[in-house]
């Protein structure tokens, strides 16, 4: 039952306050005056429904026994809490071991990889996302085994060895909500714990066990076609197609070829959807299918309003890159889509 209450206590200069799930925890710290020192848990649903209802007015809380009470203008709660020692401890990391990275660099990463991670149990390593910490660098990649994303960003550098190291996104989640672009974010490891800090907060979570696999080996090296598109108007052409396409597969099939790409569907029991793109292309024609919800979660988070589309058969996976213009900082950043067979 503590896990759905939060621990408020008081530290040097503040209060903290502490949530976890065992998987995932939350600690911020904030400056309030303090009479008495003292801690409690109080439920953390209740307390953020009355809280956020209060006027902008100073809160006072108190402790009675197993009661916390607060206080602010004429409002008066008393809720039933659990004492503090009943609420598990958090990871004990040191941030003096760790690395440093910005928070808009570190929010990007997250930003565009973690959609890609799985949601299937038959494999727990893919359902988190995978963090590589080198010297001077962070990469992270995320893939369910039909698309995969992989993005590096710059780093402070690094007091350990390389490291590598599986995160569930819902931590993620926490540290995109939590952190700011202007964040200088402590990311640091003990055990089987990986922890952010920055600015009195505090993200800590349990990582995935396992060995992720090897990624770089579905990446393909030897592209001999490419395509260069404009990604909205290609969104908006795959969201026609893939109208008609089929429930189950949602596969659409594309053809590219010099100067334009032709996106076509046919099924049977609805009807079928051709459409064209003017697209610079270089290399022989080829025909490839693709299911197309697996193309547009890629399309959405390349961000640039050009992209790079790479091919080497139709068997083999597309890789999708973003094409920066003079403006715009270039990010090293690929994404991967495999292909579906096509049947005529």
């Amino acid at each position: 039952p503590v896990l759905s209450n939060i621990l408020i206590e008081t530290v040097d200069n503040g209060v903290r306050f502490s949530g976890t799930d065992l998987d995932v925890a939350v600690r911020i710290q904030v400056a309030v005056d303090i009479g008495e020192e003292g801690g409690m848990t109080a439920p953390g649903k209740k307390l953020w429904q009355i809280t956020r209802e209060l006027p902008e007015e100073p809160v006072e809380i108190s402790t009675r026994g197993e009661q916390i009470e607060l206080r602010c203008g004429r409002s008066h709660f008393k809720l039933n809490g659990l004492p503090t020692s009943d609420f598990p401890a958090l990871p004990d990391i040191s941030f003096n071991d760790g690395w440093s990275a910005s928070g808009r660099a570190l929010l990007s990463l997250i930003r565009h990889t973690a959609f890609a991670v799985s949601t299937e149990e038959s494999r727990p390593v893919l359902n988190g996302v995978l963090w590589e910490l080198r010297d001077q660098e962070m990469r992270m990649v995320a893939t369910n085994g039909h698309r995969l994303a992989r993005m590096t960003i710059p780093a402070g550098p690094s007091l350990q060895t390389t490291t590598q190291l599986i995160v569930p996104p819902a931590a993620l989640q926490h540290v995109q909500r939590l952190f700011g672009d202007e964040d200088t974010v402590q990311v640091a490891r003990s055990d089987n714990h990986l922890g952010f800090s920055a600015g009195g907060t505090e993200v800590y979570t349990r990582l995935v066990d396992g060995t992720y696999p090897n990624y770089e080996q579905v990446i393909p090296k030897d592209n001999n076609r490419f395509a260069v598109v404009a990604r909205k108007e290609f969104e908006s052409a795959v969201k026609r197609v893939a109208a008609i396409a089929s429930e189950q597969t949602h596969r659409i099939r594309m053809k590219f070829e010099d100067g334009q790409v032709e996106l076509s569907v046919l099924t049977p029991d609805l009807g079928e959807a051709h459409d064209e793109l003017e697209v610079s292309y270089e290399g022989e024609d080829i025909e490839i299918g693709f299911n197309a919800n697996y193309l547009l979660e890629v399309l959405r988070y390349v961000g640039t309003d050009e992209i790079r589309l790479g091919f080497t058969a139709p068997e083999r996976a597309a890789t999708i890159e973003p094409v920066s213009d003079d403006t715009e900082e270039a990010r090293d950043y690929l994404c991967l889509v495999m292909p579906l067979r096509l049947v005529d």
